[in-house]
């Protein structure tokens, strides 16, 4: 498969301080497949590669203002940990995008997420319909939850994508590789960082 960089973005979701940095909120529940699949340094490891070779480099960070006003009166679910966790609100370290993977100029940073599909709470269709990107390569938290979530939309909205399974972290092992083995191959083409790079015309 080659992938051309013209028409390519690489869709970095949630590699921020509360997930992948030692004192994150949520950093201890997703350590040891972070740990498991080397996610951080793979990712630059693409970063760097996609913008050589031309492609789009989009950053697409959750927060929530203090007080989580942007979500209901009774949470559920993920969303609730959320809350629960105090995490990802605007403003603080914990919602800062990581240092080792920082928008550099060029970068777009896809702003408003609020809920898990990418697609749903922000305009990512609309400026990669806007910049002519065929290819979505999928890589950030959760494995099964946001990752997953943006990849089923990626699909519904025609788009080609490539998830980057060595990329990803859950808050399991086992949720990890079972959205992988059974759900990845459904609605993306699985690649690891370096077919990814391989792959890059």
């Amino acid at each position: 498969m080659q992938i051309d960089p013209n028409t390519t973005a690489v869709v970095l979701i949630e590699y921020q301080n509360d997930f992948a940095t030692e004192g994150g909120g949520l950093y201890d529940a997703v350590r040891p497949v972070m740990e498991k699949t080397g996610m951080l340094a793979n990712t630059a490891l693409i970063v760097e590669a996609a913008r050589a070779a031309g492609a789009t480099i989009m950053h697409a960070p959750i927060t929530f203002a203090a007080g989580y006003n942007e979500l209901g009166p009774h949470p559920y679910g993920i969303l609730k940990g959320v809350v629960d966790g105090k995490v990802f609100v605007k403003g603080t370290w914990g919602a800062q995008i990581i240092n080792e993977l920082a928008p550099a100029e060029g970068d777009i940073l896809i702003e408003g997420k609020r809920g898990l599909d990418t697609f749903a709470s922000t305009n990512l269709d609309f400026i990669l319909r806007s910049k002519g990107i065929k290819t979505i390569a999928l890589g950030g938290f959760l494995t099964n939850c946001c990752v997953e979530s943006t990849m089923r939309s990626g699909y519904e909205n025609g788009y080609q994508v490539i998830t980057l399974s060595d990329c990803v972290a859950a808050t399991s092992i086992e949720e990890h590789e079972n959205a992988i083995t059974y759900d990845y191959p459904m609605f993306s083409t699985p690649m690891k960082s370096e077919e990814f790079v391989s792959a890059l015309g």
